[in-house]
Parts: structure tokens; C-alpha cells; sequence
């Protein structure tokens, strides 16, 4: 069932582009990165491969996939800088989440923010969702935008070039890159569940 639904989406998202080429690419590789799993190691290769056939441009469709990163991850960041503190201030106290543990989120980032968009960029699942702990963080907007891009482009590029590569053989490369999803998730939750239990446990032995 699961790879019926997986093949299902594939060919959707494969129409998808094959209509409407780089507007496509733009939209869902957007999508992407505000915090919607839309998978890259889909469109990407795809992409890929449709520039092998010259339906598309290999550098054009990088570049238009690392700028959409960087649109969606900009809407990403703008809903964690307007809406994550509030957000915490009136739902925190329900999951044991204070101001001052925002604060201490943010010096987090602002120390290795930088590092943390850059490689988080190139793994999958957590390229989907870094975008957001940056806002919430208040990375200073420009260091952010710079960081997104340069993570960005390695990866795009890497996807478009093994698609172009693998011809027609460019859906395997998702399906090589499932652990690495995995992997990707399973920080995700890690990270989550650490500062969750951390944060409690200091609440606990201050009351």
C-alpha cells in the first residue's frame, strides 16, 4: 500500500513538471522549504533527467531550485520570527516551554546558526524544517538567507546531476536516499525529545 501511495506521488509529481517545467520546480521546491515534505530527491533527479532530454536547462533548473529554497525558507523563518515566541508565551506552559527557554534557543542559533542552516540544507527531512527554528531564533536575516543558499546549492546541484546521469534510472535515487530520510527524521525527533526533556527536567528541580 505504502509503495502504491509512494508511486502514486511520483507520477503526480512527475506531471507535475513535465507540464510546467521550471514554474513547477520553483513551486514545489518552495513548498519544500516551508516546512512542507515535499520531496527534493524527487523533483530534483527528475528535473535532472528531463535536462539530459533537453526538455529543460541543467544550470537553470539548479539555480531555480536553490532560489526557491531560499523563498520557502524565507516564509519558514517568517512564521518562526512572528509567530514563535507568542506562540510560546501562550502555549508553552502546557509542554513545559518558558520565554527563557526561547532564550536560551535562541543564543543557540545565534552561535551556530550558521552551521546548523548550512549542513541542515543538505539532509533530508531536516532540509524540509530548519528554516523555522531559525526564525524562531531570530538569526540575523541576511547570515540566514547566505547560509540557506550555499547549503542549498550543493545539494540541488547533486540531485539534477545524478538525475542527468541516470537517465531514465533517476527514480532509484530516492529510494537509495530512504535511510538517509530516515536518519534525517530520526534527528529531527532527537533534538526535538532533547530539549523537551531537558527543559522539563530544569523545571522540575527549580519548583
Amino acid at each position: 500500500m505504502q509503495n502504491e501511495m509512494e508511486d502514486e506521488m511520483l507520477s503526480g509529481l512527475n506531471v507535475l513538471i513535465s507540464h510546467h517545467g521550471n514554474i513547477a520546480i520553483f513551486l514545489l521546491m518552495a513548498l519544500e522549504s516551508t516546512c512542507i515534505p515535499i520531496p527534493s530527491e524527487v523533483v530534483m533527479p527528475f528535473a535532472g533527467y528531463l535536462a539530459y532530454v533537453h526538455t529543460l536547462s541543467f544550470w537553470p533548473v539548479v539555480i531555480i531550485g536553490t532560489i526557491a529554497n531560499v523563498v520557502g525558507g524565507l516564509i519558514a523563518y517568517a512564521i518562526g520570527l512572528y509567530g514563535g515566541r507568542p506562540f510560546i508565551q501562550r502555549f508553552g506552559k502546557y509542554v513545559l516551554l518558558s520565554p527563557r527557554h526561547m532564550d536560551k534557543a535562541e543564543h543557540w542559533f545565534q552561535k551556530y546558526g550558521e552551521v546548523t542552516v548550512f549542513f541542515g540544507r543538505m539532509v533530508p527531512a531536516v532540509r524540509t524544517f530548519v528554516s523555522l527554528p531559525a526564525g524562531i531564533a531570530r538569526m540575523p536575516i541576511w547570515r540566514f538567507i547566505i547560509f540557506s543558499a550555499l547549503g542549498s546549492l550543493p545539494w540541488n546541484f547533486a540531485m539534477v546531476y545524478a538525475g542527468f546521469q541516470l537517465h531514465a534510472h533517476y527514480a532509484v535515487i530516492a529510494e537509495k536516499l530512504k535511510p538517509l530520510t530516515y536518519v534525517g527524521a530520526a534527528i529531527l525527533v532527537i533534538a526535538v525529545l532533547w530539549f523537551w526533556f531537558s527543559r522539563r527536567k530544569g523545571t522540575q528541580s527549580r519548583s
